[in-house]
């Protein structure tokens, strides 16, 4: 039996505000502030106390769908705005060493395989990249963001025309975490 209708209740804990303006809900916390819109499609986001409310009337499956989506974005807005996420990644080589640095917004990866002209990976949002030794420790509160930061080191340095079983050198993700 399907449910008429599709609703879910997220709690905003203390020490963080949430704002709803039309259709674009904006999270405060100690981590800074995060923004983001939830067009219409018949599913309401309202504040009610402190919980936010996602509910859709009469949903389709695609709706009831789209209403578990948004609720899972807001949770990890809450969640970014109290805690930072954090990804660790390794630096591993064995025929050249690889020498990283950070200009701007940008993760410069140097010698990776003897190659002169260094690769870059752009470090999105607020991510913060913090480099010791071969670790690698990408944190921010937005984990979209800090995950898509570590996406671009890792796939900065993907091999081609060498066989990967051999060359194992690259930059890699070795743990998520908040």
């Amino acid at each position: 039996m399907v449910s008429p209708e599709s609703k879910e209740v997220i709690h905003v804990p203390q020490g963080v505000t949430v704002t709803i303006t039309g259709s674009t809900l904006k999270v405060k916390g100690k981590n800074g502030e995060m923004s983001r819109s939830f067009p219409g499609q018949g599913i309401a986001v309202k504040k009610e106390g402190n919980d936010v409310v996602i509910h859709a009337d009469l949903p389709r499956k695609k709706t009831r769908a789209l209403v578990g989506t948004y609720a899972a974005h807001i949770r990890n807005m809450v969640k970014g705005a109290v805690d930072l996420y954090e990804y660790k990644m390794k630096i591993c080589y064995s025929h050249f060493p690889i020498k990283t640095k950070i200009q701007g917004d940008a993760f410069v990866i140097e010698n990776f395989l003897g190659e002169r002209t260094p690769r870059r990976a752009r470090i999105m949002g607020v991510s913060k990249v913090k480099v010791a030794g071969d670790e690698l420790v990408i944190t921010g509160p937005n984990v979209e963001d800090v995950s898509q930061t570590a996406a671009n080191i890792e796939q900065a340095t993907t091999i081609r025309g060498f066989d990967q079983r051999v060359f194992q050198d690259g930059i890699y993700i070795t743990s998520k975490g908040a």
